[in-house]
């Protein structure tokens, strides 16, 4: 019986049916129930992880120790105790262990001072060994189990001995990692040209995929100084609003366009696609520019002057005569009896014979 619910679950996924056409008793258990879960946030980034309460009830801005693979960790409630499907979550979870105690919240103290001596040692050791990195950050384990430095570098690089040097000044386990320009940035913090704190290291998740595109459809200067942010990629918030744009770029007239008006034909000199306007200049007079409403123009042809293809107008299909009189003719009996005579004419294979023996070296010159 379980083997025919698991062949009609990856029957029903392979027909590409959606979960809300499926039936209640064809939905996988793990989908069908819920768990109770709770969302905590580490000092070392913005994305928050489910974890099982553990009997706890939890609010906001709450300091717990939780179990993680790393051992136990030091984080703060953001989602309090709520119940989700558990699609949604990565089964098992972790539990919280308990509430963070002043102890806890001492030790977690002690750590970040230790940490901060640590990178400079780590400094110096990679100054000594001539080791093309740069270090970004170091962090301890709740429980000082683990050491782990942030570096950044342009290509692989070969730290065994200095792995070696720095297991020796510390006596604990080593871990080094190499992060990227954007990882970088989160870690530093700061304040973007905006004047708030990088979205990053403040509440983004995950980094988006951006791409100078964005920028172009939301009208921005393309001067990289102007749209790229600290970590030197473009930004992030070029995403927030990227597919707003382009849901209303699909209405919008491009630029150059040549456009119908109530006062005449003109060409699109500026799109405000958010409030589905357009500027267009007339053809006819001297005046300003006007704006329009993109429902009240009726586009004549695309930007850059192109115009739209002229509609092929569709040939009549010929009748069954005109076919056959465009179709060659063949030949008929008396002209193939006369091909047929002149070729077995003897005369003309004579001069056939003639011609080839002409040709043919005789047999005195050999």
């Amino acid at each position: 019986m379980e083997n025919e619910e698991k062949f009609l679950d990856e029957a029903l996924l392979q027909d590409g049916i959606e979960a809300e056409e499926v039936p209640a008793e064809e939905i996988p258990e793990q989908e069908k129930c819920e768990v109770l879960i709770v969302g905590v946030r580490f000092p070392s980034g913005a994305k928050t992880y489910y974890f099982d309460p553990n009997g706890f009830t939890l609010s906001q801005k709450d300091i717990v120790i939780v179990e993680t693979a790393r051992g136990l960790e030091f984080g703060t409630v953001t989602v309090s105790n709520r119940v989700i499907s558990a699609s949604l979550a990565v089964l098992p979870l972790k539990k919280v262990i308990r509430m963070a105690t002043e102890a806890d919240i001492k030790r977690n103290e002690e750590n970040k001072i230790a940490a901060e001596k640590a990178k400079k040692i780590c400094a110096e050791k990679i100054a000594k060994h001539n080791l093309e990195m740069k270090l970004v950050d170091a962090e301890y384990t709740f429980d000082n189990s683990k050491l782990l430095f942030y570096f950044t570098a342009d290509g692989r690089v070969d730290f065994r001995e200095l792995v070696k040097d720095l297991a020796s000044a510390f006596r604990t386990r080593i871990e080094l990692r190499q992060i990227g320009i954007r990882d970088e940035a989160r870690a530093m913090g700061g304040l973007g040209i905006c004047g708030r704190p990088f979205c990053c290291s403040s509440f983004l998740p995950d980094f988006v995929q951006v791409s100078i595109k964005m920028a172009k459809e939301q009208n921005f200067s393309l001067n990289s100084a102007k749209i790229s942010g600290s970590c030197g990629r473009l930004m992030c918030c070029l995403r927030y609003e990227h597919e707003t744009y382009e849901e209303a770029l699909k209405t919008t007239p491009a630029v150059n366009s040549s456009v119908m008006t109530e006062n005449g034909p003109g060409k699109v000199v500026e799109t405000r696609p958010l409030a589905q306007l357009v500027k267009v200049r007339l053809d006819e007079g001297n005046e300003a520019p006007k704006l329009y409403p993109c429902s009240a123009v009726s586009v004549i042809s695309q930007g850059n002057g192109k115009r739209p293809k002229p509609v092929e107008e569709k040939k009549e299909e010929p009748s069954v005569e005109e076919k056959k009189a465009s179709q060659p003719q063949k030949p008929s009996d008396e002209s193939r009896k006369k091909r047929n005579h002149r070729r077995d004419d003897p005369r003309r294979n004579r001069n056939r014979e003639g011609e080839k023996s002409e040709k043919r070296p005789s047999d005195t010159n050999s």
